[in-house]
């Protein structure tokens, strides 16, 4: 399965890109969060259980267990306050 993943504001500037095309196995957007985690480094750190961040497939905010479909497109960004 192809996805097409973003990645916003902290996340972007510590990745250093701010989208891909990722090649999936996996079913759920939590096992995109792991596949993501296993590249190590910075991945681990900002995805790690803990840290704040929020997914969204194809421009709706979903929890970690949604399913993911063929060439959706992901986002993953950090929660957004305003005032």
């Amino acid at each position: 399965m192809n996805l097409r993943v973003l990645y916003f504001a902290r996340l972007r500037e510590h990745f250093g890109l701010a989208e891909e095309n990722v090649d999936f196995a996996g079913a759920t957007a939590a096992d995109l969060v792991a596949q993501l985690q296993a590249r190590g480094g910075v991945w681990a750190e900002e995805l790690a259980a803990g840290r704040a961040f929020r997914v969204a497939v194809n421009q709706d905010i979903v929890t970690l267990d949604a399913i993911l479909p063929d060439h959706a497109e992901v986002a993953i960004f950090p929660p957004v306050t305003g005032g």
